[in-house]
């Protein structure tokens, strides 16, 4: 099983970064919330800020673990780790996505996300009501 943390990136209007994978890798073209490969003796948190600085080359800040899904695409079984975060700072630079966009929740459907992320949008999404029925 592969670990993965991801980073769910909002800005301070409410939009979530989402980067979409360089067609000539695997899950080419699939939508996804940035981050990679959890090295051993890493938290996730540690993760995320670390493969945002390389392949984004920006600085996040972390929070706490969103959600947690395991999914199994056939020839790999991913446990992907989603951790809250805000941008910092850097220059957005693209090494494994050709596109990225800031989105709010109800963008996201119009969205092609690889499927072990698709758990972590429902998630997001729950929170999201929960808070609107608490403000209200």
């Amino acid at each position: 099983m592969i670990k993965v943390a991801a980073a769910v990136i909002e800005n301070r209007n409410g939009r979530i970064l989402i980067a979409r994978r360089k067609a000539d890798i695997s899950l080419g073209g699939y939508w996804e919330f940035p981050g990679g490969k959890i090295e051993d003796g890493e938290t996730p948190a540690e993760c995320a800020v670390r493969e945002l600085r390389e392949e984004m080359n920006v600085r996040i800040d972390t929070g706490d673990i969103i959600a947690e899904t395991v999914y199994d695409y056939g020839d790999k079984v991913v446990n992907l780790i989603a951790v809250r975060a805000i941008l910092l700072d850097g220059n957005l630079h693209l090494r494994y996505h050709d596109e990225i966009r800031w989105v709010s929740i109800h963008e996201m459907d119009d969205f092609l996300f690889a499927p072990a992320d698709e758990a972590i949008i429902e998630k997001i999404r729950q929170d999201s009501r929960n808070t609107e029925s608490t403000n209200s």
